[in-house]
């Protein structure tokens, strides 16, 4: 295969889908979702023969039992598969919504129109139930889309792009709306990433390997995030029963997510008293404590942290703990070594939570809350297509809207500029 040509022709045929896709109703594009997720309902079988393919050959390539995991599909996740299409019909339709509508001194009127951003290519890995939802996100927000899965996951994939095709088809939109790249070869990667003529965004959904790639690689804008290096500081003014649900629930709920806490932040005033409670509940969970010199003369037993510790993003039960000196010990901490992903303090002083919020730069900033809400669904977005630390267009969780942007629009009745 001539993978260039090959990746044109995609582009080609996604840049004249995206046209029609952005003149079609929502009304259009729900029916489409829905009819996909009928056709996955009646593929069944065929869905669970493909990715039997792909876990026969990850075996035999030697992919790890969290990595097929990742991988299998599951009745119920097919069924998780419909219910997210589902969902994302039942959305609001951020497409042609016109706000900040202004009369001028002039007489006209100005506002702004959210418009599809064109074509998105997304680039994953593993979990074939990703296909489904990157589609369904950018169907509905008007746009055309393709989707570059990982290599171990190519049956899967094409099973499911056959549903989606099926769905496109049965009301009328082009099957080029969503297109999955049929070819495993990695240079089809270097190619949807060098297409700013077809492709508009590129949003990469994987490991940090993959996105520092792509992010250097790319000659087409890129909605990412490279890790989640999450804070919670609680502070001296932080009531002590809040702070230890919190920081429990930041850490414990999930090991393996962007928004799992993986440095706890403790004000020196308030350490010898907390630390003791902080580390019995996660030593009790299991969780290993890496503490700073000043933690581990208050708690013994702890792992030395070390610099590379306040960098880490362990997505494991692994905790790195630093006492430091006030709110300005903890902006400074975070400021330097935090992936500008989530970051939370506890306290119920207004006017440092204020400070907190204006002075920590990262893509959402919490007072009193689990880190583990930084979430397109907790956010109330429905659903979301991956977490953005950029600060250009789309920042934190991605849904709907962060799919689309502004164009202006301006209303007159014959107005001419003086």
């Amino acid at each position: 295969m001539d993978v260039a040509a090959y990746m044109a022709e995609l582009g080609q045929q996604a840049r004249a889908a995206a046209r029609k896709v952005a003149r079609s109703t929502t009304a259009v594009r729900n029916q489409a979702l829905l009819a996909t997720a009928s056709a996955l309902g009646d593929a069944r079988q065929e869905l669970v023969r493909a990715n039997q393919k792909d876990l026969d050959a990850g075996r035999s390539n030697g992919l790890d039992d969290a990595m097929l995991d990742r991988l299998e599909l599951t009745e119920a996740r097919i069924d998780a598969m419909i219910e997210g299409l589902a969902q994302v019909a039942g959305l609001p339709d951020p497409v042609g919504v016109i706000t900040d509508m202004t009369y001028r001194p002039s007489g006209i009127q100005v506002g702004k129109m959210r418009v599809p951003l064109g074509v998105i290519g997304i680039i994953y890995e593993s979990r074939p139930n990703v296909t489904v939802e990157a589609a369904s996100l950018c169907l509905k927000s008007g746009n055309a889309t393709i989707l570059r899965g990982g290599s171990e996951a190519i049956h899967s994939n094409q099973a499911i792009a056959e549903c989606l095709a099926s769905g496109l088809a049965s009301v009328g939109l082009p099957k080029a709306a969503v297109q999955v790249v049929a070819t495993t070869d990695r240079a089809a990667v270097g190619e949807l990433i060098t297409m700013p003529q077809y492709v508009d965004v590129i949003v990469p959904r994987g490991g940090k390997g993959l996105i520092e790639r792509i992010s250097r690689d790319a000659r087409v804008p890129v909605i990412k995030h490279l890790d989640g290096v999450c804070h919670v500081y609680i502070d001296s003014h932080a009531d002590p029963e809040k702070a230890l649900k919190v920081a429990v629930n930041a850490k414990t709920h999930r090991y393996g997510t962007c928004n799992t806490m993986e440095t706890l932040l403790v004000d020196q005033e308030i350490a010898g008293d907390m630390l003791p409670l902080l580390a019995a509940e996660f030593v009790a969970k299991g969780v290993e404590l890496r503490g700073c010199e000043r933690t581990c003369a208050i708690v013994s037993g702890l792992v030395a942290a070390t610099e590379d510790d306040w960098h880490a993003e362990y997505l494991a039960p692994v905790l790195a703990v630093r006492v430091v000196d006030g709110l300005d010990g903890a902006i400074e901490h975070i400021n330097h070594y935090s992936s500008q992903h989530t970051d939370s303090i506890i306290t119920e002083n207004y006017t440092r939570a204020r400070r907190f919020l204006t002075e920590v730069d990262s893509s959402s900033v919490m007072v009193n809350a689990s880190t583990r809400f930084a979430d397109g669904f907790e956010y109330g977005l429905g659903a979301e297509i991956g977490i953005s630390t950029d600060k250009i267009h789309a920042r934190g969780p991605v849904g709907l809207e962060g799919l689309t942007s502004q164009k202006y629009v301006v209303f007159g009745d014959g107005h001419v500029r003086a």
